[in-house]
């Protein structure tokens, strides 16, 4: 093993076909994108270069202020229940006297292998302001609380955000509770001979434990809450009116419904941007020492 990491032609023969791909696929797009930001087009005639025109208009564009705000709070939703959920259950399910456990680990991932259509579909049924499902509970227990979830500016991001939450909590989940089960089974049992409880096992030993498996958790939820967009598109279309947008759903609009390619390029990179910032603000903060079991 030594000698093979010691061989700079073995590895370069492994690591360059893999770059390359990388670069091909992730970076060159990235460094197109913000390339094109820098023109004025509308993705089919010449291109003309404006310098930092479509940058000066986009903080000028009271859209662009409500898009981040949107995505920061579908990060936020994302953080709290996804996360927290995910790590309830999978602390439950560490616990050996919980009967079916493998039978409800199965079952927690379920949501995960359908397509986003398909859990964007159910939620409209569930949503609906007639025969919805949430509604016909209100009313089933007498509360006046109807709503037309995706059709009021004041929730329809919210309910949208949901959605995501119930899609993607498998594989938050799978994650973290893989995270719990790397954790060596002494180090709960000289927890237990101190005299701790299930309680403090779980909030002094095992989630301090696994502080990289929560940064990773914390990339994929903010970051995939900044670049919201597929939900919004199947549910809402971003309404009503703009109150679902995100920078995604912005760069959308822009590029490809009123023809304004290049502010919709300047948008993607605004959004690279906040999302790059994101994960190394959490790289920065969660950073600690490798720990060997």
């Amino acid at each position: 093993m030594n000698k093979m990491l010691g061989n700079k032609k073995a590895i370069a023969a492994f690591t360059l076909p893999v770059l390359f791909v990388f670069s091909l696929i992730v970076f060159f797009p990235i460094i197109q994108t913000i390339q094109k930001s820098f023109y004025d087009w509308d993705g089919l005639t010449k291109p003309i270069f404006s310098g930092f025109k479509n940058y000066a208009e986009l903080l000028r564009d009271p859209l662009f202020y409500q898009a981040s705000k949107n995505g920061v709070l579908f990060a936020i939703v994302l953080v709290i229940f996804q996360i927290g959920i995910s790590t309830l259950l999978a602390l439950a399910l560490m616990n050996p006297a919980i009967p079916f456990r493998r039978f409800f680990r199965n079952a927690y991932f379920i949501p995960a292998v359908l397509s986003v259509t398909v859990a964007c579909q159910l939620f409209s049924s569930i949503y609906n302001p007639e025969f919805g499902m949430i509604n016909k509970l209100f009313e089933t227990f007498g509360l006046d609380w109807q709503q037309d979830w995706l059709s009021d500016t004041r929730c329809s991001l919210l309910a949208v955000a949901f959605v995501s939450v119930w899609h993607g909590m498998g594989y938050q989940f799978s994650i973290i509770f893989a995270g719990l089960k790397s954790v060596p089974d002494q180090y709960q049992e000289a927890a237990m001979i101190d005299g701790a409880n299930r309680f403090q096992i779980n909030t002094k030993v095992l989630i301090p434990l696994i502080k990289d498996t929560y940064r990773i958790c914390l990339i994929m939820a903010i970051t995939g809450g900044i670049n919201a967009y597929s939900y919004m598109q199947i549910l809402t279309k971003g309404g009503p009116g703009t109150s679902s947008h995100t920078l995604t759903y912005m760069t959308f609009r822009s590029a490809f419904t009123i023809g304004e390619y290049g502010y919709g390029c300047a948008v993607a990179a605004m959004l690279i941007l906040q999302c790059l910032t994101a994960t190394f603000l959490i790289n920065k903060f969660m950073r600690s020492e490798s720990i060997t079991y």
